[in-house]
């Protein structure tokens, strides 16, 4: 019989209810006594009728001597409901580390099932080379190798290696990894070239969190290295975490200040975070290290309309236009120009942008909105008509063309 563990059992096995003195403890064991003596018990029931008697002798004796040490001799309900809930919370408390530990255990079995298959296994072949890393997770660092295994016949056969790094054993292909010679040190391009080549191929199976952890040592390796920053940055950004690709392409502009790369990722990065102004600095800079990319002043021109600053925009559009216009260009330009006030800025704009790109539904759409605030009637209803042709499906052209054709002016036919 398990030992009793706190003193709400004890009062179950003695079925007695508290408040308790030594002497109610007392008469409880005596009644139980008659009824579970072994002398009473029926043919081949003894053996369960000694346990539970001494079960509730155990019981017994601890409840008298919490009787003994109690004030008054008294043991109350309230003290019986204290101690029974720190009982059940230590309870609680040990059966939670012994599924932690069954966890754990578990995870090391499966650990070893999956990365030391051959742990009982006598090695097949003796090693010459004691340490050496994997080339395909140099994150590992430097391990020492226990032992060389073959599996398969014929032309089918593989080398395996047992190796022990750090983080645990692990079994690899006996091809992937380099042996390590600590006589000679290893230089920084070679440490670089191997965790580029293992950050590439995290990117190639889409974990871009492990891509920028292998970078970091590359990173280490050459702090000065712009294309390791540059995939870091790369890492960082497409694995969401904003604030360390920041950190990334301010580190890769410090070694290519000259470049305009660099600040137009650090635009983009900005405005994913929500910093506009910084945003709107970086692209600044950009444009300024390629004054004649017109796409570098649209993109400052989108961020200072963005920030409301609605002159600054339509400097930076207008030399965009100037440049080489894009139809999104000017219909940023557009926008911007209605903001200020400026109508026939404004139609020019989107007229310009219906010349660039005939097709677009979106364009004439803008070019008919515009002309609907003139008296040019006409002009707008066919430009409306022609955004209606070419995407049916928007609704605020089809408002516009019934206000249109409602407002056109009715002319009796010729006699």
């Amino acid at each position: 019989m398990a030992r009793v563990l706190d003193i709400e059992q004890c009062l179950l096995l003695l079925e007695l209810d508290p408040p308790f003195e030594k002497r109610d403890v007392q008469l409880a064991r005596r009644r139980q006594a008659k009824v579970w003596h072994p002398d009473l018990a029926p043919p081949g029931r003894q053996l369960a009728h000694e346990r539970h008697l001494k079960a509730i002798n155990e019981a017994a004796d601890e409840l008298e001597r919490l009787a003994e040490t109690s004030r008054g001799g008294r043991v109350s309900a309230n003290a019986v409901k204290v101690s029974a809930a720190a009982a059940r919370k230590a309870r609680a408390e040990e059966g939670q580390r012994a599924y932690e530990a069954a966890q754990r255990r578990q995870a090391a079995d499966t650990d070893r099932a999956t990365n030391d298959p051959f742990g009982a296994r006598v090695p097949d072949h003796s090693v010459v080379h004691r340490y050496a890393r994997c080339l395909s997770y140099p994150e590992w660092g430097v391990g020492t190798v226990s032992g060389i295994y073959f599996t398969g016949d014929g032309e089918d056969v593989q080398q395996w290696a047992r190796v022990r790094f750090q983080l645990g054993v692990r079994t690899v292909p006996a091809d992937s990894l380099q042996f390590v010679d600590f006589s000679r040190p290893d230089p920084a391009a070679e440490r670089v070239q191997r965790f580029v080549t293992a950050a590439q191929h995290a990117t190639a199976e889409g974990d871009h969190a492990l891509a920028a952890r292998r970078l970091i040592y590359a990173r280490d390796a050459e702090p000065r290295n712009a294309l390791v920053l540059r995939l870091l940055m790369l890492a960082f950004w497409q694995a969401g975490e904003l604030d360390a690709a920041a950190r990334a392409v301010r580190d890769w502009a410090r070694v290519e200040p000259g470049r305009p790369a660099p600040q137009r990722f650090a635009a983009r990065i900005y405005e994913d975070m929500g910093a506009l102004d910084l945003a709107c600095e970086a692209a600044l800079r950009a444009a300024s290290h390629a004054p004649e990319d017109a796409d570098a002043w649209e993109r400052v021109g989108r961020l200072r309309l963005r920030l409301m600053d609605r002159s600054g925009a339509i400097d930076a559009l207008q030399r965009a236009r100037r440049l080489g216009p894009s139809v999104e260009g000017l219909l940023d330009l557009a926008l911007a120009l209605a903001l200020a006030g400026d109508l026939g800025g404004e139609l020019t704009a989107c007229e310009q942008a219906t010349l660039l790109a005939p097709g677009s539904p979106v364009a004439w759409s803008r070019y008919a909105h515009a002309l609907a605030r003139t008296d040019r009637v006409g002009d707008a209803l066919a430009a409306a008509e022609r955004a209606h042709e070419l995407d049916a499906s928007d609704a605020e052209v089809v408002e516009l063309l019934e206000r249109l054709r409602s407002a056109t002016p009715r002319v009796l036919p010729a006699a």
